[in-house]
């Protein structure tokens, strides 16, 4: 049986007797494991570590050109320049893209946000390539989710035009000026995400999207304040998928245990992370209140065991969200988000050993 019937199994609530892997890492993990288990692509090493998931590429980048400026930073999609900076040094070196000035901070009226040029425009894209790409990989989960910056969402890309804080006080307002550029964000990925689903012909087995309503000790804003301006484009994207027959998980970090009702009720399939060391997210709780309702996707913390622990400790967690959220099957193993540049190698060799001791139930 392929990993794609295996997930089919998952979602009819089915599968009981096994869990499904999947793996999230920064690129510097990749070719540090590359070269641990001596292959030589990056297909190889998903085989090597019995990963079920494949994420497409997604359709090719083909509108104007992306602006390059005089200090190495390169504008994104939305006209946000992004400077890479280095971490790290030696074994543990990496780098992140960081955001430089968010172009939309000084926007006070809606007609400052209609008449900013950087809008991007669904027709940038060419989707053909789509249905390949799942074509590709047969026998495995097909998921397409986007990079951080092209992915499914409305928080985080207004985020990055407004700036953390000013995004925040114009949600917890619902603005005129956060509802223009909501809008703007929300149609574009509609018509992005209808075209993704059109051009996959059925080949795409799960839409993932991504948009952080949480931070360590709540979320990001009221429940109340989600509901009405949030949900309803929540919602919208996951219909979307829907009517093109496919289900959608969401990746959220933080503290968004008050908001999962919501979730559940705005269509959600399949939550991710279930992120630890947050306030309100007792994994056992959440599987017991809404294991009937949702699938869980990680929640192996980057900050304890993995990062900071000994192999032994990381299997000991393992084998605890095992034992926790895949109770009676509905759980996908899965680290919490990508692991990082600075996690030691022998406690992701011990990581995936212990997926693999532990996945049959």
């Amino acid at each position: 049986m392929t990993s794609r019937d295996k997930f089919q199994q998952l979602l009819r609530r089915e599968l009981t007797n096994e869990i499904l892997v999947d793996y999230w890492a920064v690129p510097e993990i990749d070719r540090r494991l590359m070269i641990n288990y001596n292959v030589a692509t990056r297909e190889d090493l998903l085989q090597q570590l019995g990963v079920d998931f494949r994420y497409l590429e997604g359709p090719a980048y083909e509108g104007p050109p992306l602006e390059v400026h005089a200090n190495g930073a390169v504008d994104d999609i939305w006209g946000v320049p992004r400077q890479r900076q280095a971490t790290g040094e030696g074994e543990f070196a990496g780098s992140y893209e960081h955001v430089e000035t968010p172009p939309l901070a000084n926007a006070k009226t809606v007609e400052d946000i209609e008449q900013y040029p950087h809008w991007p425009d669904p027709d940038w894209y060419e989707y053909s390539v789509i249905a390949d790409q799942a074509q590709a990989v047969p026998d495995h989960v097909r998921v397409f989710m986007g990079d951080r910056l092209n992915r499914v969402a409305q928080l985080k890309p207004a985020m990055y035009l407004r700036g953390v804080e000013r995004a925040l006080a114009d949600l917890a307002r619902n603005s005129p000026v956060f509802q223009a550029i909501n809008q703007r964000i929300t149609e574009f990925y509609a018509e992005y995400l209808r075209r993704i689903l059109a051009a996959g012909r059925g080949e795409i087995d799960l839409i993932f999207t991504g948009d952080d309503f949480g931070m360590q000790s709540r979320p990001l804003c009221r429940p109340q304040t989600w509901r009405a301006v949030l949900q309803p484009n929540f919602a919208r994207f996951i219909q979307i998928s829907h009517d093109a027959g496919v289900p959608v998980a969401h990746h959220t970090c933080g503290s968004i245990y008050a908001l999962i009702p919501d979730f559940i009720s705005a269509g959600l399939d399949i939550l991710n992370p279930l992120q630890p060391f947050t306030a309100d997210m007792d994994f056992a709780q959440i599987k017991a209140e809404f294991g009937d309702h949702l699938l869980f996707h990680g929640g192996v913390s980057l900050q304890g065991a993995l990062r900071f622990g000994t192999p032994a400790e990381v299997e000991q967690e393992v084998k605890e969200r095992v034992e926790v959220l895949g109770n009676g099957g509905g759980y996908i193993l899965c680290t919490a988000h990508n692991i990082q540049a600075d996690t030691p190698t022998e406690n992701i060799i011990a990581l995936f050993d212990s997926y693999e001791k532990h996945r049959t139930l």
